[in-house]
């Protein structure tokens, strides 16, 4: 399959046109077009995946006691061979309350698909679910998994040193509490999860987040309110203080943040913000750390800024792998 750096430029000119027309009016139905968006992708993913003949996937591997606390490796052969490679680790989206590492087989086995053809061992991960696994299990269970991966890693041909954490939407959200969140730091201490994740968070090389869910609001236009109430609580005195902007200055790692240009209400300008609060306080501390990376996926939507993944389309592939190597 030929790259493409041109957004959405694999797609035919047909479905082109059908995205720029549902792009302006996203979140009125984000379910019909995130359905939509699938289904474009889905046969350009299945192509590249039924010709990426050595891809070793090795799935469900259980990271903590729960049936959802499973992850799936991906690695070529001569990434495990080579050894010392660069670990992906991506958390799916899902508004808390849903989701999980393949809706279809296809999405989003389509993410850590391509970074593993691109030399990397990338997992995919599943986690636990609001509301029976309410705030903060979804931080906890990616220190688990970061923490599975900082044991295993060199097994396919990682280096432990090298892991990268990617989070989409609800994933985002939970990968930045991973990272910074005071409160989960405290909770780790009576958490038989939390307990066996420990400090690995400060092992991660670094942070991508897509379209991630950076602020709990269940304001009116929030067509996932409900999930954010079943994730962070009935309480909304307390979203402040569990969103990650509050507590995005603690996160001490090289972070990149990703928003499409047609977004959930409200994500692309609390990822904006998390971006410029990074920046300034590292500029104004000095932060040994380099200044965070933003990048806006023009004529993407919130669904297709990961589902285009392994399609022939590379220009954030190609953006976080440049971070990557940085």
């Amino acid at each position: 399959m030929q790259a493409v750096q041109e957004p959405l430029g694999n797609l035919s000119a047909t479905m082109r046109e059908r995205f720029a027309q549902i792009g302006p009016r996203w979140g009125s139905d984000i379910n019909a077009h995130r359905d939509l968006v699938i289904e474009a992708y889905s046969p350009l993913v299945a192509a590249a995946a039924a010709a990426d003949t050595g891809c070793e996937v090795t799935r469900d591997i259980p990271y903590g006691p729960h049936e959802r606390q499973r992850l799936d490796v991906f690695a070529h052969a001569a990434t495990r061979a080579r050894g010392g490679a660069d670990v992906v680790l991506f958390v799916h989206g899902g508004a808390f309350v849903r989701g999980r590492k393949s809706v279809n087989g296809l999405i989003y086995d389509n993410v850590p698909r391509w970074f593993a053809r691109q030399g990397c061992v990338a997992i995919n991960v599943e986690y636990r679910l609001a509301p029976e696994a309410p705030y903060p299990a979804g931080g906890e269970d990616v220190a688990a998994a970061l923490a599975w991966a900082h044991a295993h890693a060199g097994a396919y041909g990682g280096d432990a040193r090298r892991i990268f954490l990617v989070g989409h939407s609800a994933g985002g959200a939970h990968v930045a509490a991973c990272l910074g969140d005071p409160l989960l730091a405290a909770h780790r201490a009576g958490s038989v999860v939390g307990q066996a994740a420990g400090h690995v968070a400060e092992k991660a090389a670094g942070a991508v987040l897509i379209s991630a869910r950076l602020v709990a609001d269940a304001l009116p236009d929030n067509p996932n309110a409900a999930g954010v109430r079943a994730y962070f609580g009935a309480d909304e005195t307390r979203y402040a203080e569990r969103s990650p902007l509050a507590f995005a200055q603690r996160i001490g790692v090289p972070l990149m943040i990703v928003v499409a240009e047609y977004e959930n209400p409200w994500l692309d300008a609390y990822g904006a913000a998390f971006f410029e609060r990074v920046a300034r306080e590292r500029q104004r501390d000095g932060h040994p750390a380099r200044p965070p990376r933003f990048m806006q996926m023009l004529r993407h939507n919130h669904t297709s800024v990961v589902a285009h993944f392994d399609s022939g389309e590379t220009l954030l592939g190609e953006a976080m792998l440049d971070f990557f190597r940085a």
